[in-house]
């Protein structure tokens, strides 16, 4: 009888969920969220962001973009390869580890140019493939101005543009180890664990000024994240890792992605493997433990 009740239960709200989807098609969701605004999008040149910026420009014609990244070539060559013009889009190379001094007048910049900033999408980090014993402490320290301090240091500065206008959202792309330690990436999930920590409160203390905040955690997406991983000495990974190359397709995340923000949700959990990962570790930690032991971290 318990069973036949929850089938019934199951059934019943998959019905509802499709037609909602078909009645209410998410890319106009997205359209209607994104319409006019002004989105800053980080570590535009590749991955993610790139998607991200794709996927806009695309569902959202009017949204203007504000692509950053450091290789101020790529991201040139984005906007060429999505016709965007000046109107649209300005192209404002940004270096997290070593421009934080630069913020405030990269910020000034923006506002200089389309009056406003509505949503920062944080999306710029790197990864890491060392065990912790082979890891130098100049590692340590890059991954973490660059994945953490430079992101909070960005999103400060924007911050009080966002208090002025009672009005903003944050969003930031963390990863499913913002949640769970794996091995070869120690300092990288700790990283992203801190910036759960500083947007989660990020969100509680400026709820009254109307700021918004999404917290991204991606599982396996097929992106170059390990190539661009650091080792233990620092030197670039340079190898795919087997489970990002067979991950989700970028694009299909960047959609996904665009969707949540649009639902102003406080998380969203995109990519293979990232949803069941995380809920196993809220509430089978054990059971995550004992997978993870017997499971190769590349």
């Amino acid at each position: 009888m318990f069973w036949a009740i929850l089938f019934q239960i199951f059934l019943y709200v998959g019905i509802i969920v499709l037609v909602a989807y078909w009645l209410f098609p998410l890319h106009d969701n997205i359209e209607k969220y994104f319409q006019n605004k002004v989105v800053w999008i980080t570590g535009a040149s590749s991955g993610i962001g790139r998607e991200l910026a794709k996927e806009l420009a695309r569902l959202s014609p009017s949204t203007r973009l504000i692509l950053s990244a450091r290789r101020e070539g790529e991201l040139q060559t984005l906007a060429n390869e999505l016709h965007l013009n000046a109107d649209q889009c300005l192209v404002l190379p940004l270096d997290l580890e070593l421009q934080y001094d630069c913020f405030e007048s990269k910020v000034d910049l923006v506002i200089e140019r389309f009056g406003r900033i509505d949503v920062l999408i944080n999306n710029a980090g790197i990864s890491q493939r060392s065990f912790i014993r082979d890891t130098a402490y100049t590692v340590d320290s890059r991954l973490m101005n660059i994945n953490f301090l430079g992101t909070i240091t960005l999103s400060k500065t924007v911050l009080q543009h966002f208090i002025e206008r009672q009005k903003g959202h944050f969003v930031v792309v963390t990863s499913a180890a913002g949640y769970v330690g794996s091995p070869l990436r120690s300092t990288y999930a700790a990283a992203k664990h801190a910036l759960h920590g500083f947007f989660d409160a990020l969100r509680l203390e400026h709820v009254r000024d109307h700021i918004d905040v999404t917290i991204v955690c991606p599982g396996f997406v097929r992106t170059d994240i390990s190539l661009n991983a650091f080792e233990g000495s620092g030197l670039k990974h340079g190898k795919m890792d087997p489970k990002t190359d067979k991950g989700t397709d970028p694009t299909k995340c960047a959609y996904d992605i665009l969707c949540g923000i649009s639902n102003r949700e406080h998380e969203i959990y995109v990519g293979h493997m990232a949803s069941v990962t995380i809920y196993l570790r809220r509430f089978f930690p054990r059971l995550l433990y004992h997978i993870l032991l017997h499971t190769k971290s590349t």
